[in-house]
């Protein structure tokens, strides 16, 4: 019985982790940064995207290069056919949750459309940006599959 609970695991291959790592931080990070762009378009304040994608630049560099190398080591040195959702460790699933919340709490709130709308440019971007990481790593695991 065990045996055949384990073949309904949805376990893949390193390559397919790092490939959700990368696309999960890519398509989050566009995602915030058209919300924020379309506020800011909004209220004719589109200049704020370019200090919101200086400030997420510092973000990637110095904050989320960090965890994404850390992720990227973990992944590697895991197994193939781990479950698809060990693409990151239980404590970044729960920051992911709270950052849901913190968005959520964010977009009702009554802060002007200028600060949330660099706000989450500079999120989205510091994403997308670190989202490199990921990419090259699955780019360098695809091609050792080879």
């Amino acid at each position: 019985m065990g045996h055949n609970l384990s073949q309904l695991k949805p376990g893949a291959p390193r390559s397919a982790h790092l490939f959700v790592a990368a696309l999960m931080w890519s398509c989050v990070g566009l995602l915030l940064i058209f919300r924020g762009t379309v506020w800011l378009y909004g209220i004719g304040q589109l200049w704020i995207v370019l200090p919101a994608i200086f400030f997420g630049s510092l973000k990637a560099i110095y904050m989320l290069d960090r965890s994404a190398n850390k992720n990227i080591k973990r992944i590697v040195a895991g197994k193939d056919g781990k479950c698809l959702g060990a693409v990151y460790s239980w404590k970044t699933w729960l920051l992911v949750l709270l950052m849901m919340g913190m968005g959520c709490l964010l977009r009702n709130s009554t802060l002007p459309k200028e600060f949330l709308g660099l706000f989450y440019v500079s999120i989205g971007w510091a994403l997308f940006f670190a989202s490199r990481k990921s990419w090259i790593a699955w780019i360098n695991e695809t091609r050792k599959a080879c």
